[in-house]
């Protein structure tokens, strides 16, 4: 193909979907329809369509079509099976009411601190332990708003340092429930050199050694900053937010623990028989999906014997399926991504890269190709708000430039995935920082500046330690 063609059909594209992510709008139709636009020049070209043992209909202009189709089906049977049943299973939670238990049960011994910076790391600390119950960080934030802003500012801390600490909450736990977590697993098993790879083996092998430390390091630099930009601010602030109250669940001590546990109960499946893999030797085969399975079928035998009626508990498992529904979109968001991709390997872009890429190899630059990539990651994120969607768009590319450059997949997958979820409250226009900045009554600027330096200073961190580690 024409490199001009190549190169300015891929530019546009690219140019289109950037945009539409830092206008915050939805980027799945637009990603396939640049996928199916970059098709039909590869057709035209005469390179066709970029997939595998790809047989046409017969029809040329249905043949894009087709592979989106396909892509459906091959994603519903791995990781969008996966992230759908984790969708039901976080709104079944919801649903029964454990999630609110577990918040209650978690933020009720703070109460009783009333030393305002002490109160700092142990609040980030928690609301990121939180983040495996209530993964989104604008939900996080106005549970968070309702129950311990109020009793930080009785403890004597700011206004912003309360509102920064609960901003930057939803951070980078390593959990093998996160959709970014099973996509990029789920990819990497489709290699030689990952094959066998479990999304549980990925966080505990890899991301839980980068990410652990970034947050110990943030919770650290949280203190000292707010303490330090407290100490320049001369304003005093005394109003409040209203305190809402979370729905208990009645029942005595046995049913509240139960209840607890069960929104983590899948990742304490998950860690027991990793640990009896590793340190025992005892192989017992529990991937996500069996793990949130069981942990479901023990969640509807409690709630059964909670509210003593069978077809109460049962009716309430309605709220799983609606839940398997309201996790399509993320599917479809993989789906788009890989139909975008192929889209810019049917007319060659994918294959140019990766012989630029096989330039970096032995040249001491491995890099280059993972700072790239975390910097645009911190350009989109910053204007979009968006943490994610960039990281999901690139997961079908990161095997393919990782190879061609000479280094670990890995070393591409962590410092990209954790810059996005890093970032997010760093950005004046994310949802997260929007709705702290609104609820207590200050610019998201003012947010920004105290969320930024604890940010900044963990994706620096864990760039350097992914690329000892990894590269």
């Amino acid at each position: 193909m024409n490199p001009i063609i190549m190169y300015g059909s891929a530019l546009i594209a690219v140019s289109i979907v950037i945009y539409m992510l830092i206008k915050q709008m939805d980027i799945k139709i637009t990603m396939f329809l640049m996928g199916i636009v970059l098709m039909f020049v590869g057709i035209a070209a005469g390179n066709g369509i970029a997939v595998k043992d790809f047989v046409g209909t017969g029809a040329v202009w249905l043949d894009p079509l087709l592979a989106i189709t396909q892509q459906f089906q091959q994603t519903l049977t791995s990781a969008g099976f996966i992230i759908l049943i984790l969708g039901g299973y976080s709104a079944y939670m919801t649903a029964i009411g454990a999630n609110d238990v577990t918040v209650s049960v978690i933020t009720k011994p703070v109460s009783k601190i009333k030393s305002a910076y002490v109160l700092v790391p142990i609040v980030f600390l928690l609301g990121n332990l939180l983040s495996l119950v209530i993964p989104s960080a604008s939900n996080l934030a106005i549970i968070l708003l309702a129950t311990l802003y109020p009793v930080m500012r009785k403890a004597g801390m700011s206004k912003l340092t309360a509102a920064a600490v609960i901003a930057t909450t939803a951070t980078v736990m390593p959990t093998p429930l996160g959709g970014d977590n099973v996509a990029i697993s789920q990819e990497l098993a489709k290699y030689p050199e990952y094959l066998g790879l479990t999304v549980t083996d990925y966080v505990f092998q890899y991301h839980a050694i980068i990410s652990i430390p970034t947050i110990l390091l943030m919770a650290i630099v949280h203190y000292f900053w707010q303490k330090f930009m407290d100490k320049r601010s001369k304003t005093k602030d005394t109003d409040e937010v209203e305190v809402q109250e979370i729905k208990a669940i009645e029942g005595g001590a046995l049913y509240k623990t139960v209840y607890a546990l069960l929104p983590i109960f899948p990742i304490i499946l998950l860690i027991v028989t990793y640990c009896l893999k590793t340190f025992a030797d005892i192989n017992i085969n529990v991937n996500v999906e069996v793990a949130t399975m069981f942990s479901f079928a023990i969640a509807i035998l409690c709630d059964v014997i909670k509210r003593k009626s069978g077809k109460e508990a049962l009716q309430q498992t309605e709220h799983f399926f609606k839940g398997m529904g309201g996790a399509m979109p993320i599917v479809a968001l993989l789906v788009a991504a890989t139909i975008f991709v192929t889209g810019l390997k049917s007319i060659g872009l994918i294959e140019a890269l990766q012989d630029a890429m096989m330039n970096i190899q032995g040249s001491g630059l491995g890099f280059v190709l993972p700072l790239i990539l975390v910097l645009l990651t911190a350009l989109i994120v910053l204007l979009s708000g968006s943490g994610t969607a960039l990281f999901f768009a690139m997961v079908p590319l990161m095997v393919a430039l990782s190879t061609a450059a000479g280094i670990s997949a890995i070393a591409v997958s962590i410092p990209m995935g954790l810059a996005g979820n890093l970032l997010r409250a760093v950005s004046p226009v994310s949802a997260v920082v929007l709705i702290v900045a609104g609820s207590v009554k200050v610019s998201p600027l003012d947010i920004v500046r105290r969320t930024s330096v604890p940010m900044i200073t963990g994706v620096v961190f864990m760039f350097v330690l992914s690329m000892i580690l990894f590269l």
